[in-house]
């Protein structure tokens, strides 16, 4: 149901209210605009989190806005959507803070909500972050394996440029592993899948890549 939807249900509870005299309705019309309020908070902080990559600057409003609207999707009972603001709430952590130990506790808790809603795309970003914590903490096998997993679901959604983004990442596992070879032909795929896709962000990452190979 989009927000536009919910608002007009909303509305349409309110005079249910005023009009037909049902004071539940009042709780049901707050439910709604709890669901718009918790995907505007999702949305409002990616976007903060998208200035950050970009210009390296944290907004302090980041993570409060992830925070609330995983309170919010919790109270709703919405599995999904506090997995992906529990997915954002590690992100920050891990991207932002630079901070795994808090990271990995909340993408755990994400990865498990994840899974019990069936939800194979944030599954697919969780298992990454994951693999990035893995590998920076000098556990490449468990890296190789989030993000080989992630890769999987990954081309299972038809999601190519989120699978050369992790090709990439495995290339730098291989080369740590001594599997120069793998590398290469990790960031060669890569490569073309990106070109293919127009993913010039992936593409970026593959030349940085080749060029610490």
């Amino acid at each position: 149901m989009s927000a536009e939807d919910r608002i007009e249900r909303s509305r349409l509870l309110y005079e249910q209210f005023v009009f037909g005299g049902d004071a539940t309705a009042l709780a049901s019309a707050e439910r709604e605009l709890d669901a718009v309020e918790a995907a505007l908070a999702v949305a409002r902080g990616r976007v903060m989190h998208g200035r950050f990559l970009a210009e390296g600057h944290e907004d302090p409003q980041e993570l409060p806005s992830f925070e609330r609207a995983a309170q919010l999707y919790r109270t709703l009972g919405d599995v999904r959507g506090e997995a992906e603001s529990l997915f954002w709430i590690g992100t920050f952590h891990q991207v932002v803070r630079h901070d795994n130990d808090a990271a990995v506790p909340v993408f755990e808790r994400s990865r498990e909500l994840a899974a019990h809603a069936g939800d194979p795309h944030i599954l697919s970003y969780v298992l990454r972050h994951l693999g990035i914590a893995a590998h920076a903490g000098g556990r490449l096998d468990e890296a190789r394996g989030w993000l080989e997993e992630s890769a999987r679901l990954r081309r299972q959604l038809g999601f190519l440029p989120g699978v050369a983004a992790n090709m990439v990442g495995l290339a730098y596992i291989a080369a740590a592993q001594g599997r120069r070879e793998d590398a290469v032909a990790l960031l060669d795929e890569a490569g073309a899948i990106a070109e293919a896709d127009s993913a010039h962000g992936i593409a970026r990452q593959v030349e940085e890549a080749r060029a610490f190979l």
